[in-house]
């Protein structure tokens, strides 16, 4: 449809020229020709100055001795085309135009084409269009319908709290009365609030899809404008819109976008965003009430929301949407594995075990990469092996064989990895060690992983501090090993690591008897959060300083103590890594018993690290090629 109007306009406009074209070209000669009487025209006929004239009606045209074209009006003498051969004058005529009414249509249709333009124009200024120049005002929200393909509540699992709490509202559209007959009112709004990727839109969608009742969307960054109350203008047409459907469903994405805390930014409190807040608190819950519109609204950012949008009768409900346990990621797991022909062999359980923390978009990227590798090497089904081989590469990151490290670099890095594996096997509190690899990945030129045995929602002080232990492992190795002077840069991200850890523990989690049971995070020098205004005095910040060493340095002398106590079995596990490259748990306790690795000896056999995974190794009976990364960051 907007094309057609575009190329409408554009064919009137080329009309308008042509004609203006036409009008003028006709008109060309005569301005440019000069007037003289007839009598002078007559004379220089008689003169022989005149060779040639063209008549065209009552105006005869004819070139003077100067050279010069001249026009002059004949008076009604009709013997003068014979006077003119008499004289030897050469004679062209032009048809006179006919009489009636489409000459005098041509002759105006310039101006009809102005007009038309002219009130195209001032019907798109005021609003005609949205793509028009006054049509800022006008609402993006688009209405949902089947061809975006229908999401339902099916689709959706892993956060059945909150998917509870949405199906009432679906609900209440669908049977008001079974509500309304104890009294109840339909919730006027739902905030959906949780970390990215954990199925808010998503949600959104399947309320769409369940409800059957007109479903906009619209970004909350659609609101703002450069131009101050385009956004309040956007707004109101919004609900306009939506009064007109309801019962309706509103959802607007990235809420934080436009609802940000007020007084916090520049402006004076009169800027685009802040109008646009104001008119969207007015909306939802002013002298006039919007039956049957209700918002549902999605952020990830809940802390910088303005206090007004969130109190009950604008948001009734704020449902948390948090990263799915182990059964959420196995349900979400088989919702993306619908469409994907499974091996035999999958156990999805196990691979959700194997996935803590990872929301459901991170599950649906699993499943996807686990299929592209199954297609690379032209399997008709996607296998264990393909699973495993996908969530290495979310987890720890692609492979990087297209690098060669020195026989040195791969050996330190074997002793590295070698010293993070031992001390997460000897200290308790250390979650199993999942697997070591000394092939590069993503930053890293060796990488040891650990996964919990079960989700874990919280951090105690002997845990961290054994963290901090096996995180510094990898520099206590190479000190141990190659000693003081031979260190490289490689425990460059552990040592980043261990400083967070470590920081959390002073400053955030009250671990530090020195310190005390103080939040000093928000005071940190640079913390964006910090609306508190609090500093911190010099002495504090030393103390705090001096624990966070404390903390490190008490985990350096752990790991280093585990190393010199069990060296025999850590050469074994650094040997085992140069020979094999990647070794998973299992197969880590294996080879520091003195066994071969099982998997090399079964290519394609399994081994694990207490989450019962399947892990491809090589075989290779004789060391490998080398294989290296160019940043020297070895990871715990």
């Amino acid at each position: 449809m907007g094309n057609a109007r575009n190329l409408a306009f554009w064919l009137v406009l080329l009309m308008l020229v042509l004609a203006l074209f036409q009008v003028l070209g006709g008109n060309q000669s005569s301005m440019s020709s000069e007037v003289v009487p007839y009598s002078e025209f007559m004379s220089k006929v008689d003169d022989g100055t005149v060779t040639s004239v063209d008549i065209d009606g009552e105006k005869v045209y004819f070139t003077g001795a100067d050279n010069r074209r001249k026009y002059t009006i004949n008076p009604g003498d009709e013997n003068l085309v014979s006077e003119l051969l008499a004289k030897d004058v050469t004679v062209e005529g032009k048809p006179q135009e006919e009489s009636g009414i489409m000459p005098f249509i041509l002759s105006f249709l310039p101006i009809f084409l102005i007009i038309g333009v002219w009130i195209y124009f001032m019907n798109r200024m005021q609003g005609g269009g949205k793509g028009g120049a006054m049509g800022f005002g006008k609402s993006r929200a688009k209405l949902l319908t089947e061809k975006q393909g229908r999401v339902t509540f099916d689709d959706v699992a892993g956060i059945d709290e909150a998917k509870e709490e949405l199906e009432e509202i679906v609900e209440f559209l669908r049977n008001p009365q079974k509500f309304s007959a104890l009294g109840g009112k339909i919730p006027k709004g739902a905030l959906l609030v949780g970390p990215p990727g954990t199925g808010k839109t998503l949600l959104a969608r399947a309320i769409a899809g369940e409800a059957g009742v007109p479903f906009f969307t619209i970004s909350g960054s659609d609101f703002v404008e450069m131009f101050v109350g385009v956004g309040a203008s956007r707004v109101r047409d919004m609900f306009e819109q939506a009064k007109k459907n309801a019962p309706c469903i509103v959802f607007i994405d990235e809420i934080d976008a436009v609802g940000r805390h007020r007084g916090a930014g520049y402006g004076g409190g009169n800027d685009e965003r802040e109008q646009t807040l104001n008119q969207l608190l007015v909306e939802m819950d002013g002298f006039e009430s919007n039956e049957g519109v209700i918002i549902i609204a999605a952020t990830n950012r809940r802390d910088v929301l303005d206090p007004a949008l969130l109190r009950p009768g604008r948001f009734d409900r704020q449902i948390t949407v948090p990263n799915p346990d182990i059964k959420g990621r196995e349900k979400i797991l088989n919702v993306h594995a619908r469409k994907v022909p499974l091996g035999p062999d999958v156990d999805l359980r196990i691979i959700a075990r194997g996935t803590p923390g990872f929301s459901g978009a991170d599950l649906a990227n699993l499943v996807n990469e686990a299929a592209l590798m199954a297609a690379r090497v032209g399997r008709r089904q996607v296998t264990m092996e393909d699973f495993e081989q996908a969530k290495d590469k979310v987890m720890m990151g692609a492979e990087r064989r297209s690098m060669v490290l020195t026989d040195e670099q791969k050996e330190k890095t074997a002793y590295h990895e070698a010293g993070h594996a031992i001390v997460g096997l000897k200290l308790p509190k250390c979650d199993p060690v999942y697997k070591a690899t000394i092939i590069p990945r993503g930053g890293a030129l060796g990488m040891v992983m650990s996964l919990p045995e079960m989700d874990k929602l919280q951090m105690f002080k002997d845990e961290a501090r054994q963290r901090i232990a096996m995180t510094m492992a990898g520099k206590a190795a190479e000190v141990f090993k190659y000693g003081e002077e031979e260190v490289s840069s490689g425990p460059v991200g552990d040592i980043q690591q261990a400083s967070q850890l470590a920081r959390a523990m002073v400053m955030r989690y009250g671990m530090s008897d020195k310190v005390g049971n103080i939040d000093y995070a928000e005071a940190a020098e640079g913390y964006q959060g910090n609306t508190t205004g609090l500093s911190v005095s010099a002495h504090t910040k030393e103390l705090i300083e001096e624990e966070v060493k404390r903390f490190i340095d008490e985990g350096y002398a752990e790991a280093y103590r585990i190393i010199s106590e069990y060296e025999e079995e850590w050469e074994r596990l650094a040997q085992g890594l140069l020979e094999y490259e990647t070794l998973t748990g299992e197969e880590i306790k294996r080879v520091i018993a003195g066994l071969p690795p099982q998997a090399g000896e079964d290519e394609g056999g399994s081994g694990g690290s207490g989450e019962a995974s399947v892990t491809a190794i090589p075989k290779t009976k004789k060391k490998p090629k080398s294989d290296s990364g160019m940043e020297p960051e070895p990871m715990a």
